[in-house]
């Protein structure tokens, strides 16, 4: 294989949403421009190169100004009005001013690496050429607005989309698509999406349709099959058994079930209202155990949450045979599954880590980098078993935009044909990682994660912060986890899926040269 180039992908908008709604949108454009609509099909038949070579050669050129002032600085900027956090955290030199694959230069005028993929939403990189589709439909007058009531085709198209791949079916077997579609009565068959906007919102949806099972969401609704029993939540918790360890959003409930709002949750536990029970990290005897408990009686699971790589939590990997013990357990008692897949899933070959895993969940979580920063747009993948809710039960305004779902479509098109060429890269990062670690025993104690979400386990705080401050200085968007008391001092990092060898190689070296100095 050739690692040095990425496969080339050319569509245009009837390649991705099909020749018939295309002819139809040109008729509808040259009705408002009272034009011909064969002056628009040009627009709509115009191959489009997603990542084409030269972009690839200039961001390789590019690697030894890393760190660099390349542009003279800003000399006046805005102070803002944020929060009081918010703004303690802001470091307005590295905010940027143009992006460009996997660089960014920052108000300072230097050249920084975003080595965690600005924050795990821009798998592609920033000013990804393939994203030029969205330009071409917004110039056929392809809305992004529309509403609940009136999803568009794309976004009708993504959804059957992510539930074709989801279950790993083949693009053109449509029967197979439509026979799964039909099914309505297992836990383990994802045959349903709910387009929301924020990951937050999507695990809260999942949250919802599982207390469903326990409490009617209207008063009209009929008795819940658990009605009178005591749900009971299970979620990763640290090492220590405290609920810190999780990250599923920042709703209230979500909040709850990491350790936050204490006497909130007292209350609601006093009150039998529901329970939150934390299971450590790949421990199987905390499962056994919580089935055990809580699975009898008053009480009843109701539902296990979990990440696959547990990024707030120093990228902790959950093992295959802890996962799978868990879902047999789960299956076996009636237990919905929630994979939280909101920073692992397009990185994966097959677009989602539980697929690797040979897991199947109830509700898979997805965003973030699915529609590659331009639009915030998460989805949850779940079973028709449990669509129980309401319409109004788990919806926005702007869930069903148009170009946020094309968006989705281009990403995962480029992603599935460089599926192969990712997976080696990804390995061949975290391999070369796993090497230097081994040089540096008495600095780093270990390595997690999984290909380009690998992090580094450091022997305490102080050399991770220094190994984060002395690459930030040199121009990486890496950080430290160093602000949680109960977590590893762990160094996070998340290459972007177009990080090539060259870019690849490049770190490696850096953090070398840094770690020869702690």
């Amino acid at each position: 294989m050739d690692v040095g180039k990425f496969i080339q992908v050319d569509r245009s908008l009837s390649d991705m949403l099909g020749g018939s709604y295309m002819d139809s949108v040109c008729a509808a454009r040259a009705f408002f421009d009272s034009a011909a609509a064969s002056i628009f099909l040009a627009k709509a038949d115009e191959k489009v190169a997603f990542y084409p070579e030269p972009m690839q050669e200039r961001l390789k050129s590019l690697l030894d100004k890393v760190g660099k002032q390349v542009v003279p600085p800003i000399q006046r900027t805005s102070a803002g009005a944020g929060s009081a956090k918010f703004c303690a955290a802001t470091k307005t030199v590295a905010a940027p001013l143009s992006a460009f694959g996997y660089y960014r230069i920052g108000e300072d005028g230097r050249l920084y690496l975003t080595t965690k993929s600005e924050h795990y939403h821009v798998p592609l990189g920033h000013s990804f050429p393939g994203y030029g589709l969205l330009d071409n439909a917004r110039a056929l007058g392809i809305p992004n607005a529309t509403h609940n009531n009136t999803r568009g085709h794309i976004v009708r198209l993504l959804e059957e989309e992510l539930v074709r791949t989801a279950n790993g079916l083949a693009r053109d077997d449509r029967p197979g698509l439509e026979s799964l579609l039909s099914r309505r009565d297992d836990l383990r068959v994802l045959n349903r999406v709910l387009n929301l906007e924020t990951g937050s919102l999507v695990v809260e949806a999942a949250l919802k349709m599982i207390l469903a099972r326990f409490y009617r969401m209207e008063s009209s609704m009929p008795k819940p099959p658990y009605d009178g029993r005591t749900p009971v939540i299970l979620v990763m918790g640290n090492d220590d058994s405290n609920l810190q360890a999780n990250y599923h959003g920042t709703t209230t409930l979500t909040q709850m079930m990491r350790g936050m709002w204490p006497e909130l949750q007292s209350k609601m536990d006093a009150s039998a209202a529901w329970k939150i029970v934390p299971i450590r990290p790949n421990c199987r005897e905390d499962m056994d155990s919580a089935f055990s408990v809580y699975e009898k009686g008053n009480c009843k699971i109701a539902g296990f949450f979990h990440e696959i790589v547990m990024m707030n939590y120093g990228g902790r990997m959950l093992t295959k045979d802890f996962l799978r013990h868990a879902y047999r357990l789960c299956e076996k008692h009636d237990v919905p599954t929630v994979v939280d897949e909101i920073q692992s899933c397009l990185w994966a070959p097959r677009l989602y880590l539980f697929r690797e895993y040979g897991l199947k969940p109830s509700f898979v979580a997805i965003g973030k980098g699915f529609p590659g920063g331009g639009y915030s747009a998460s989805r949850i993948i779940f079973s028709a078993a449990m669509d129980v809710m309401p319409q109004f039960g788990a919806l926005v305004t702007n869930g069903q935009e148009e170009l946020a779902a094309l968006a989705y479509l281009i990403t995962m098109e480029w992603a599935q044909a460089n599926a192969e060429l990712t997976a080696y890269l990804g390995s061949y990062y975290e391999n070369s990682i796993r090497e230097i670690a081994g040089e540096f025993p008495d600095v780093i104690m270990g390595v997690d994660g999984w290909r380009h979400m690998t992090t580094l386990c450091f022997v305490d705080l102080e050399k991770a912060n220094a190994f984060a401050s002395e690459l930030n200085r040199r121009g990486f968007d890496i950080s430290a986890q160093i602000y949680k008391a109960d977590c590893p001092p762990v160094a996070l990092t998340k290459l972007p899926l177009i990080a090539d060898q060259a870019m690849i190689d490049f770190v490696i070296r850096s953090m070398r040269a840094v770690l020869g100095k702690i």
